[in-house]
C-alpha cells in the first residue's frame, strides 16, 4: 500500500498553507471551506499532528506544519513543472496523416511556408488512405476523401476532387492524332479497372468503353499513375491540382478537356473537442490560406 495520504488532502494543505487561508484555499480549489478543512483534517489525523492554528481570522502553520509544507510546495512546483514540460512537447509537434498524392504532390511543396510562420511547430507527416481513430491514434489532424460527414470530427473542406486525361509530349507525338474520347481506346490506359475511367468515358458519351490496347499499369495511386505518365507509358486520369508543376513544366499535357467531378472531396478533419489547440488552428488557417491562393 502507498505510504501517502490521499492526494486532495495533500492538495488541500499546500493550498492553504500558501494562502494562509481555507476560504482562498477553497476559492482556488472549487471546493467549499468546509471542504478544505475536511481535508486538512484528515491529513493530520494521518501523520498524528496538527498541521495549522486556528485563529480567529486566519490560520498558521503549526511547528508539523512548517516541516511539512516546503517540502509539499516543491513536490507540487515539481508536478507542475513536469506537465508543462510536457504539454510544450505535445503542442511543438503537430501531427498530419493524410493521403498519398495529396501529401506527396500538394501538401509538402507547401510545407515550408507554414513552418516558416510557425518554427515552434515541427510538423511529422503520415501517409496512409484507410480511416483513423483519433481517440486510439497520436494524431492531431487527417486529410481524407469523403462527403464531409463523420460524427464527433470538424471537417473543413479542402478542394473537389476532379480527374482529367494526361500524357506526356513524347507519348502524344507517338500516338498520332487524338480528337476525341473514341481516340483513347486504342491506346495505352493506365489503371485501366479504375471505374473513375468508366465514368470519365461516360462524361464523354461513351457508355461501354471497350479499349483495344494492351492493358497497361494498374498502381494504388495518381502520384504513381503520374510518374508513369510523365515518363511515356500511358495516359493517366489525374486531379489537376495535384500535378500542376508537371503541367506548367510541359511535362504532362491535358489530352482532352472533359473534366469529371467525383462524389467525394477532400477534407482536413479533426476532433471536434480539440478545434481551440493553438497547433490545430494554426496549421487549419494556414492549410485553408494555401487553398484559396491555389483555386
Amino acid at each position: 500500500m502507498s505510504r501517502l495520504p490521499p492526494l486532495a488532502a495533500i492538495r488541500a494543505f499546500e493550498a492553504a498553507a500558501r494562502h494562509g487561508s481555507f476560504t482562498k484555499a477553497a476559492a482556488e480549489l472549487g471546493m467549499t471551506q468546509a471542504a478544505v478543512s475536511y481535508q486538512v483534517k484528515q491529513l493530520e489525523d494521518r501523520v498524528g499532528a496538527p498541521l495549522f492554528l486556528r485563529q480567529a481570522r486566519k490560520v498558521v502553520l503549526s511547528e508539523a506544519g512548517k516541516r511539512l509544507a516546503p517540502g509539499v510546495a516543491e513536490a507540487f512546483q515539481r508536478l507542475t513543472l513536469a506537465f508543462d514540460a510536457l504539454r510544450r512537447t505535445d503542442e511543438g509537434v503537430l501531427s498530419v496523416t493524410a493521403v498519398n498524392t495529396f501529401c506527396t504532390n500538394w501538401l509538402v511543396p507547401r510545407l515550408g511556408t507554414f513552418q516558416i510562420s510557425h518554427p515552434e511547430i515541427a510538423v511529422r507527416l503520415d501517409v496512409s488512405s484507410r480511416w483513423i481513430n483519433f481517440a486510439q491514434e497520436e494524431f492531431d489532424v487527417g486529410i481524407r476523401s469523403g462527403d464531409g460527414t463523420w460524427p464527433g470530427l470538424v471537417a473543413h473542406k479542402l478542394m473537389g476532387f476532379e480527374v482529367t486525361v494526361f500524357a506526356s509530349p513524347d507519348f502524344l507525338a507517338r500516338a498520332g492524332r487524338i480528337e476525341k474520347a473514341e481516340d483513347l481506346l486504342r491506346l495505352p490506359l493506365l489503371d485501366w479497372t479504375d471505374n473513375a475511367w468508366r465514368r470519365w468515358f461516360a462524361a464523354a458519351g461513351i457508355q461501354n468503353p471497350q479499349p483495344t490496347s494492351m492493358p497497361a499499369m494498374m498502381a494504388e495511386t495518381q502520384q504513381l499513375l503520374g510518374s508513369a505518365a510523365v515518363t511515356g507509358q500511358g495516359i493517366a486520369l489525374l486531379t489537376p491540382a495535384f500535378f500542376r508543376a508537371d503541367i506548367e513544366a510541359g511535362r504532362l499535357v491535358q489530352v482532352l478537356p472533359i473534366v469529371v467531378k467525383e462524389k467525394l472531396d477532400y477534407w482536413l478533419v479533426y476532433p471536434q473537442e480539440r478545434r481551440n489547440v493553438p497547433k490545430i488552428r494554426a496549421f487549419r488557417d494556414w492549410l485553408l490560406e494555401q487553398v484559396a491562393l491555389d483555386s
